[in-house]
């Protein structure tokens, strides 16, 4: 049972992190990096260091500033590194699979760590059985090692060609030998990678699935790395690889949804700016008459701010949210459920009690926490509580490396927007509509949207996750 094992948003498999400074030691910075990306997994955390003779790995379950401490980064002594954060979706959550992962033959040394999800990770593992087992059997993230292993006399520049022709579905990937640093982005770009340059490094740059990672380890954006393209990053300099070129990208909406800090920029547009948009254009669609709009915090905000500014409504803050609680196991069962949304979520009566209260969440996907703070809004008085969600209604499941459920625990897979409305227990209950989100983002192709409208862009060969 994973960390509120009951979660009732999306959660991203991973982030990873990559830095290469000559003559400087990066595990502080990569640290400070990976503390950047923690909400985008928050089960295990790893680094992997390499001084140019030899790569060493430390990882364990746990937050970063649970993992690493003064002692541990004191023996991550090198000039590059990756490092990487994991929320499993269907391996197990264990430190056996925790990244880097390290592969080591007579030739030297490879860490990779992957954020995203091989959809052809069972044929593949099949074909390239004869290369032995990695001991990582339910992690899709295996490949890569398992494709090291097999094709060992190829280049690295071939590598990634080979990767990007043969392994199928979403991933973002940060390898390092004991003298280079990697980026590879898959052909589609569902999963975000960016490259940054170290400030006061004349050749210090560092590879991040957001950038606010970027700017916590002391870079600046130079650009993202685009769908289907590879960078090398050694003593010859930045060196891209570029093996399909445009008219692929299907970048994850969620990214701008929920995913994404909302101060990472993505695409050249803040997450905040555009969640915002969302909420605007939401109040544009199904304005409520009520006399305040609060948010779910902490991702619903933007979206609630853009909504009451829109509508010409006061914002409040009538939920707050305890940043304390920290990774909580919560054992199943409805009692169990409610307590811990009653743990994670306090109501400000006095904002509350006797209003018309509009709320505004970022998306709903089974409905649980939902229907609990409704209940909670209620008891504190309110007149009325109505449920905006600025996001289409989630109906398919994501084979990509999102977790979001099967159909079965969709809510809105299985009931129609009045039932889903009686089961949260709103007074009414509205969702902003997919033609109004790719209105936002004016890119409508290069999205994948594919838990709203079950278009998936890549086949999915299987149902494997890792």
């Amino acid at each position: 049972m994973c960390p509120w094992e009951f979660h009732d948003k999306p959660r991203d498999e991973c982030g990873v992190l990559g830095i290469y400074a000559p003559g400087n030691n990066v595990s502080l910075k990569t640290y400070y990096g990976l503390n950047a990306l923690q909400h985008r997994g928050e089960e295990s955390a790893g680094i992997a260091v390499s001084d140019g003779k030899q790569i060493k790995v430390h990882k364990k379950m746990g937050l970063v500033t649970e993992v690493f401490n003064k002692a541990s980064l004191s023996v991550l002594k090198g000039n590059i590194a990756i490092g990487h954060v994991r929320y499993s979706t269907g391996g197990d959550s264990s430190e056996a699979n925790a990244q880097p992962l390290l592969y080591k033959d007579d030739k030297g040394s490879v860490a990779v760590a992957h954020n995203g999800n091989i959809t052809n990770a069972c044929q593949l593992k099949k074909r390239l059985d004869q290369t032995g087992s990695f001991g990582y059997p339910n992690l899709d993230s295996e490949i890569f090692l398992r494709f090291l292993a097999h094709y060992r006399n190829f280049s690295l520049e071939q590598l990634l060609e080979l990767f990007l022709k043969e392994i199928s579905g979403s991933y973002s990937l940060v390898l390092m030998t004991e003298n280079s640093l990697i980026g590879l982005r898959d052909p589609y770009g569902m999963r975000p990678l960016c490259l940054g340059k170290l400030k006061g490094m004349e050749s210090g740059y560092i590879l991040a699935s957001e950038t606010c990672a970027l700017k916590a380890a002391g870079g600046e954006l130079v650009r993202e790395i685009d769908p289907g393209e590879g960078v090398i990053i050694d003593k010859n300099g930045v060196n891209f690889r570029q093996s399909f070129p445009g008219g692929c990208r299907r970048l994850c909406i969620f990214e701008y949804i929920y995913l994404a800090r909302s101060d990472s920029v993505m695409d050249g547009s803040s997450v905040n700016s555009v969640r915002r948009k969302f909420g605007s254009e939401l109040a544009r669609e199904h304005p409520v008459a009520g006399d305040l709009v609060i948010s779910i915090p902490e991702s619903g905000t933007a979206m609630a701010m853009g909504y009451a500014e829109e509508c010409g409504l006061p914002f409040r803050e009538g939920l707050l949210r305890n940043r304390y609680i920290g990774r909580t196991f919560i054992k199943p069962g409805q009692k169990n459920r409610e307590l811990a949304v009653r743990m994670k979520f306090d109501v400000i009566s006095d904002v509350i009690q006797g209003q018309r209260v509009v709320v505004v969440d970022d998306s709903l996907v089974r409905g649980t926490t939902s229907c609990q703070i409704i209940r909670m809004l209620r008891e504190a008085g309110a007149k009325e509580v109505h449920l905006l969600v600025a996001s289409p209604p989630l109906s398919f499941p994501c084979y990509y490396g999102i977790d979001i459920p099967s159909a079965a625990e969709l809510v809105a897979a299985r009931r129609t927007l009045e039932e889903i409305r009686q089961y949260v227990g709103a007074d009414s209950l509205q969702y902003l509509s997919l033609k109004g989100m790719l209105q936002v983002l004016r890119r409508p192709k290069e999205f994948c949207t594919a838990c709203f409208d079950g278009i998936y862009p890549v086949p999915v060969v299987e149902q494997e996750t890792g």
